[in-house]
């Protein structure tokens, strides 16, 4: 037993440092975790060599190069699935978690979906008139004209994302006592023209 004692000593100090190591990643410390880690694979790879000369010691280096990457994936893997790793690591909030579930919300999710008119010019936001409400929306990134048919695809947050509609589908027709969508002339304006006219 005298014989592997220091073999022993050396395969413990080995697995403290995997051990070590893992926690110095799940728990901050400022790194002194880190530092008693390679302390004890530093301390396990001497003694071997000390105690069983460079055959043993040149095994106890290749344990800890394989050992440590090999500890710190199963930790990863593993550990967050154990009930200490998810109190250890918090699981990130869903989206349905973190979204306002207030009335106007609610009243936005309902809209996808739904066609509509672009009131003004979608650069990439601007508003679009839907079932006679006028709301301010996002394009999917492009330019979109003013009286063009759109369509809800999806709400994000409190962010109503739109895209024109493809030709043959029928937009939500313009209200006649909409102000915006009647041409200037009508409205009685004086010319643009000349501002200071």
């Amino acid at each position: 037993m005298n014989a592997f004692e220091p073999l022993i000593w050396s395969a413990l100090l080995t697995l403290l440092g995997c051990a070590l190591i893992v926690l110095e990643v799940f728990i901050p410390s400022g790194g002194i975790l880190g530092f008693l880690a390679a302390a004890a694979v530093l301390s396990a790879i001497v003694l071997a060599f000390y105690h069983h000369g460079p055959v043993a010691g040149f095994a106890f280096v290749a344990l800890g190069i394989v050992a440590l990457p090999v500890a710190l994936a199963v930790a990863f893997k593993y550990l967050p699935r154990t009930p200490m790793g998810r109190n250890f690591l918090l699981a990130a909030p869903t989206a349905d978690e973190v979204l306002p579930t207030d009335d106007r919300h609610r009243s936005l999710k309902q809209l996808v979906g739904k066609t509509g008119v672009v009131r003004s010019p979608m650069l990439p936001s601007g508003a679009i008139a839907i079932d006679g409400r006028t709301i301010d929306a996002v394009s999917q990134g492009m330019a979109i004209e003013a009286g063009t048919p759109i369509e809800v695809i999806e709400v994000k947050g409190n962010r109503v994302v739109v895209r024109p509609v493809e030709a043959g589908a029928a937009p939500t027709p313009r209200r006649q006592d909409d102000v915006l969508s009647q041409p200037l002339d009508t409205l009685g304006l004086g010319s643009l023209d000349e501002p200071l006219a």
